[in-house]
């Protein structure tokens, strides 16, 4: 799509860095350069403020990526893109069925009703929860790996959605300041949601993570 716009050398395509490497990897083969911007702590997703502030006399494109199940602000985007004469693709995530798309909800909305000492993602009609995505509290990174290896122990899978921010790969490596997103990479745990999971496996979940939240000194 990037080639398909005209978008090549000499170019420079604002990308998050919070999220896959995949982006970055597509802007440099279309022969553009990466930039990234930082992402809304909310959603997970580019702030349109943090775009703004990227663009230079080369941008000549935004690549939004929807992550986790929520949405960007698109429609700030978009303005941003037209009064700044850019082109703003958007990266989407696969669409599940009705029913399935119905339990993660209905799982999701358990683990917001019942969960302590961990901050539950904002929630909103449109969220598909991909990914269940808490905020473990305390000292960021040490913290967060110590929960979630105490969850595993307890039989609870879950998984750290992004290791290493996009800015911080050697190949792609930027001294900028993204603060929300290294926020983001130090402080998200994912949850497990699916379908399959049946009240005991909530259950168990509830009473893994209430029992280490306590442990540790919220951060909000």
């Amino acid at each position: 799509m990037l080639r398909a716009a005209g978008v090549g050398a000499g170019d420079e395509v604002v990308v998050p860095a919070f999220g896959n490497v995949e982006v970055a990897e597509a802007v440099t083969l279309a022969g553009a350069s990466p930039v990234f911007a930082d992402i809304d702590p909310v959603t997970y997703c580019l702030d349109p403020g943090g775009v703004e502030a990227s663009i230079t006399p080369r941008t000549a494109a935004v690549v939004v990526v929807h992550r986790f199940g929520r949405r960007a602000d698109i429609g700030r985007l978009h303005a941003l893109g037209q009064r700044h004469e850019l082109l703003v693709l958007e990266q989407g995530e696969s669409e599940a069925p009705y029913d399935e798309l119905a339990q993660r909800r209905e799982r999701a909305a358990y683990l917001d009703a019942r969960l302590k000492g961990v901050r539950t993602p904002a929630g909103g009609d449109g969220h598909t929860y991909q990914q269940y995505v808490v905020r473990v509290p305390g000292n960021g990174r040490p913290d967060r790996d110590a929960f979630a290896r105490a969850l595993r122990v307890k039989g609870v899978e879950c998984r750290v959605p992004v290791k290493t921010p996009v800015h911080r790969l050697s190949e792609f490596r930027r001294y900028v300041s993204l603060p929300e997103t290294e926020r983001a990479a130090d402080e998200t745990l994912a949850l497990p949601v699916d379908a399959s999971l049946t009240k005991r496996h909530m259950q168990r979940i509830v009473s893994a993570c209430n029992a280490l939240g306590g442990l540790l000194q919220p951060a909000f």
